[in-house]
C-alpha cells in the first residue's frame, strides 16, 4: 500500500495527514504559527515558521503511524492564497510573507485603477475594483516602499510556491495560486498587461505548473529536516479554496461548497470562465479542466478565537478546549434566534466579499442591558452566516447559479447549532461530509494521487468522502432572520464612509 503526505497550510496552522491510496488516514497532526501585525492594517508571517511547522508535523505523522517511509510516493500542499514572499537568486528570503488579509496597499490600488480611468471605469472593465488587499497593488507597494528588496528579488513566491521550493529547490507557481496574483484562465498564463499597468512586470514571477505536475523530488536537505527519505515526488498542489471544493466533493458543474474555519467562503464549480463581480472571483480549479467562482469572508473562526479569549477568558483558563466549546455552544443554543435583535458583523480585518473594503471593521449593533455574553456569541455566529447568505445571493444574481444545497467543511462544522443556523439564515440545505477536519488536506492529496496516476481523475474523490449530516432550513426563524439580514446589509452601506474616514490615513502609514 502506497502513502501520500498532504498539508493544509492555513492562516494560523498547518493541518497534515498521511493517507493511503484507499483514502484511509494513517495519522494526522497540527502545528501552529503566529500572525504578525506590525502596523494597523498590516498582517505578516515569517516564512520559516511555515517550514518548521511542516517539519514538526511530518515527524509527528511518521511517529504516530509507524509507516515505512519508503512507501510514501508523493507530497502536496494546499495553502492560504495571495502570499508574497520575495526570494533572491540563492533562495534567501528577503521579507516576511505579506499575508492575504494584509491591506497596506490601498493607495497603490487607487493609483492602478486611475491608470484605467478611475475606480468606476476599472470596475466596469474588470468586473470588480481592486483594493489594498490584492497582490499586484502590494507588489507596487514593495517597489515604492522597499525598493532594495524589490530589486534584489529574483522571484515572488506564494506560500505553496515557497514550500515547494523548500522541498525541491525549484521556484514555481501553480495555476490556482497564480489566480490570486493575475492569471488568464483561457491562456493559462500570467495576465501580463495587469502587471505592466502596475509597473511591476512579470520577470519576477515564477514558471507555472498544474496541480498534478511533478515539480521535483525531495532534496537531501529537505528530507533530512522532515525526517523522510530523499527523492519523494512533490506535486503542484493548489490553493485552499480549491482543495476544499475537492474535499467536500463539490466538483461537478454548479455544485457549491462552504468553508468555515479561520476564514470562510462560498465556492461554486463551473467549467466556463466567469469573470469577476462584487468581490466574487473566478479562479482556476484544482482540476485543470474546471474553474471555481469564490467569495471569501476574511475572518470567521479567528473571530471566534477573539470572542472566547475576551468574553470567556476565565473559562478558557479552567476548561479543556472541548469543554469550552461545548459551553459556548450550549449558551448559543439556549439563546433565541436573532439574539434578541443584536447584530455582530464579522469584518475584523475588513472584507473581500460580498463587499470589498480594507477600512471597514466589525460592529456590534443594537446592544442593550438585556443582552448577555450568550447573545453576543450567538450574534457573532449569525453575523458570519449573514455574510455567507449575501455572498450566495450575489453568486445567483451575478453569475446565474441556482444554489439549492451546499456541502460544508472546516472546523465550524463540529457545531451542530451553527450548522442549523447557517441553513436557517441562508435558506439552503447544508450537507456535512465525512472528513470536515481533513477536507483541505485530502484535496491536496488528490493532486498527488492524480498526478502519480494512482487515481485516474479527480472524480475519484467520491470514493474517499461520504455524506455525514444534513441540515434543512427551518421556517420557524425565517421572519426574524430576513429582517436582521436586511439590517445587516444596511449597516455596511451606512457606516462605510465613516469607517473609511477614521481608518484610511492610519492604514496607509509609511513603511517602517
Amino acid at each position: 500500500m502506497n502513502y501520500f503526505l498532504a498539508y493544509d497550510v492555513g492562516t494560523s496552522s498547518v493541518k497534515s495527514i498521511l493517507v493511503d491510496e484507499a483514502g484511509n488516514i494513517a495519522a494526522d497532526a497540527i502545528a501552529e504559527y503566529p500572525l504578525l501585525m506590525p502596523n494597523p492594517g498590516w498582517v505578516e508571517q515569517v516564512p520559516d515558521d511555515y517550514w518548521q511547522a511542516i517539519c514538526k508535523a511530518t515527524k509527528q505523522l511518521i511517529q504516530q503511524s509507524n509507516v515505512d517511509t519508503t512507501l510514501i510516493k508523493g507530497i502536496a500542499f494546499t495553502t492560504q492564497a495571495m502570499g508574497i514572499i520575495p526570494a533572491d537568486k540563492d533562495g534567501n528570503i528577503l521579507y516576511n510573507n505579506i499575508s492575504w488579509v494584509d491591506g497596506r496597499a490601498e493607495k497603490q490600488a487607487r493609483q492602478i485603477m486611475r491608470k484605467l480611468g478611475g475606480k468606476r471605469l476599472f470596475k466596469a472593465i474588470v468586473g470588480v475594483e481592486i483594493t489594498g488587499k490584492d497582490v499586484v497593488p502590494k507588489l507596487k507597494w514593495l517597489k515604492e516602499n522597499k525598493p532594495d528588496i524589490f530589486h534584489k528579488t529574483h522571484k515572488f513566491l506564494d506560500v505553496n510556491g515557497y514550500l515547494k521550493f523548500k522541498c525541491t529547490g525549484k521556484m514555481v507557481a501553480e495555476w490556482s495560486g497564480a489566480c490570486s496574483y493575475a492569471f488568464n484562465l483561457k491562456k493559462k498564463d500570467w495576465e501580463s498587461i495587469f502587471f505592466k499597468i502596475a509597473g511591476v512586470g512579470t520577470d519576477k514571477l515564477p514558471d507555472l505548473v498544474k496541480s498534478t505536475d511533478e515539480v521535483g523530488t525531495l532534496t537531501a536537505q529537505a528530507a533530512s529536516e522532515m525526517g523522510l527519505p530523499q527523492g519523494i515526488a512533490v506535486f503542484g498542489g493548489c490553493d485552499d479554496t480549491q482543495s476544499a471544493a475537492l474535499g467536500t466533493t463539490a466538483i461537478g458543474e454548479g455544485e457549491a461548497h462552504i468553508y468555515v474555519g479561520t476564514s470562510a467562503w462560498v465556492g461554486v464549480t463551473t467549467q466556463q470562465p466567469r469573470g469577476f463581480k462584487n468581490g466574487l472571483f473566478c479562479l482556476q480549479s484544482a482540476d485543470p479542466t474546471m474553474n471555481l467562482v469564490v467569495g471569501i469572508t476574511e475572518s470567521a473562526g479567528v473571530n471566534t478565537e477573539w470572542l472566547i479569549s475576551k468574553i470567556y477568558e476565565s473559562e478558557k483558563k479552567q476548561l479543556s478546549e472541548n469543554e469550552l466549546y461545548k459551553l459556548v455552544e450550549d449558551e448559543v443554543k439556549q439563546t433565541p434566534a436573532g439574539a434578541d435583535y443584536l447584530i455582530v458583523t464579522p469584518w475584523f480585518l475588513g472584507e473581500r466579499c460580498p463587499v470589498s473594503t480594507t477600512t471597514t471593521r466589525s460592529t456590534m449593533f443594537n446592544l442593550s442591558h438585556q443582552h448577555t455574553r450568550a447573545h453576543i456569541a450567538r450574534a457573532h455566529f449569525e453575523g458570519i452566516a449573514y455574510n455567507l447568505r449575501w455572498t450566495i445571493q450575489n453568486l445567483e444574481k451575478d453569475f446565474g447559479f441556482n444554489i439549492q444545497a451546499l456541502k460544508i467543511t472546516g472546523g465550524g462544522t463540529f457545531s451542530k447549532t451553527w450548522m442549523q443556523t447557517i441553513a436557517d439564515i441562508t435558506k439552503r440545505k447544508i450537507i456535512c461530509t465525512s472528513q470536515p477536519k481533513h477536507a483541505g488536506a485530502l484535496g491536496a492529496a488528490m493532486c498527488a494521487m492524480v498526478g502519480s496516476k494512482t487515481f485516474q481523475s479527480f472524480d475519484d474523490i467520491q470514493k474517499l468522502v461520504q455524506i455525514a449530516d444534513t441540515y434543512i432550513p427551518s421556517k420557524e426563524n425565517e421572519i426574524v432572520y430576513n429582517q436582521l439580514f436586511h439590517t445587516y446589509q444596511q449597516l455596511y452601506y451606512q457606516l462605510e464612509k465613516t469607517y473609511h474616514t477614521i481608518n484610511k490615513e492610519r492604514f496607509e502609514q509609511p513603511a517602517l
